[in-house]
């Protein structure tokens, strides 16, 4: 397969900069293989789905994890900024960098509240252990734990996505805006986005249903927000990112599942992070471990029956996953369909509710 198999046109103004209010008032088209598209909304999810079916979420927390500052080495001053991606020690986070090639093992980089405009009464300071490819590096902080969680929280911004962030400054509405309702594992630098969506009286409607909610962990790094960059799709790597499923969990789920119920898995990080955690037999085990699953056409799904999902990036991991999921042609008509009836795009985006190709 090639990259430019998973390409296609969208305008600008299909990119949504901020979400629907409130949150379960976005469109929701369904999308059913071989049976064409429903226009909906998100509030009406229940209609679609079964008493005995059980919705999986994601309930990863999005730190603020952009971070602004000055590389300082002897008297040299350069801005810089950071993207954290995966904490490695109580006081080490590996991060995506710019400009990468200003900076060199042993650097010193001060952090403050100002993108570049740090000083001393404000700063967290680091050093540069290591430089990796695509512009990652290890970087040590001076401090540790909690204390440096809150140091993050309170001189980081949230990490938009490029194609927002590109448009307009982050502000205090994202601090609500990019976080789900039941958020509560701090650890991502990118939402689970299609969790957004989710009300208190949504999520209480789906119990009226019969609908059962469990949740897992996956902790969304900065690499999903990178490009894939070969143009065959086989050469490309995925970066790991850290996820959990409790025993508990993989108990009720197998359950559900030989009752004749249906896995809803709300996002492609659900998806990604059970699809890891279930065996060759269909499976579902606890799972606590890094994942760098790569899901493209051919693949042959264990766990997940539904998908509700946003829409994503043309020639991106996540177009790749759902084509696999749908089919290839079925989603290449309703990214049609839906770009020419102005359904919103991306993080802040309306959604989609995906059922599984024979």
């Amino acid at each position: 397969m090639r990259l430019s198999d998973f390409d296609f046109p969208l305008p600008e103004e299909n990119i949504a900069l901020r979400p629907a209010s409130p949150r379960d008032s976005a469109r929701l088209l369904v999308v059913r293989p071989g049976e064409g598209f429903q226009d909906r909304i998100v509030r009406e999810l229940p209609d679609f789905l079964e008493p005995g079916d059980a919705l999986v979420f994601n309930d990863t927390r999005v730190i603020p994890a952009r971070l602004f500052g000055v590389r300082i080495r002897e008297a040299s001053r350069v801005s810089v900024d950071a993207t954290l991606h995966q904490r490695k020690a109580p006081h080490q986070w590996t991060a995506f960098m710019r400009p990468g090639k200003k900076l060199a093992p042993g650097d010193r980089i001060r952090f403050g509240t100002q993108h570049d405009r740090a000083c001393a009464g404000t700063a967290l300071d680091a050093t540069v252990v290591e430089k990796r490819e695509g512009g990652e590096v290890l970087l040590a902080f001076d401090l540790a734990g909690p204390d440096l969680d809150l140091a993050i929280i309170d001189r980081g911004s949230m990490p938009l996505p490029p194609y927002i962030a590109a448009k307009r400054a982050e502000d205090e509405r994202d601090r609500a805006d990019y976080q789900t309702v039941y958020a509560r594992e701090d650890g991502s630098v990118a939402a689970p986005t299609a969790g957004l969506h989710f009300t208190p009286e949504l999520l209480a409607a789906l119990t009226a249903r019969g609908v059962s909610s469990h949740f897992v962990t996956l902790h969304v790094g900065a690499g999903t927000f990178l490009p894939v960059k070969t143009d065959e799709v086989s050469e490309h790597r995925m970066h790991a990112e850290y996820g959990e499923v409790s025993a508990e969990t993989a108990a009720a789920l197998n359950a559900v599942r030989a009752a004749g119920g249906r896995v809803v898995c709300v996002g492609t990080t659900s998806l990604r992070l059970l699809e890891s955690a279930t065996s060759e037999e269909g499976v579902i085990g606890p799972f606590m471990a890094e994942t760098a699953i790569f899901i493209t056409p051919g693949y042959r799904f264990r766990a997940a029956d539904v998908l509700m999902t946003n829409f994503h990036l043309p020639k991106s991991t996540l177009f790749m996953l759902v084509s696999a999921f749908a089919g290839t042609d079925t989603m290449r008509a309703a990214y049609e369909h839906a770009i020419a009836t102005g359904y919103r795009f991306y993080s802040y985006g309306d959604s989609s509710l995906l059922f599984r190709a024979a």
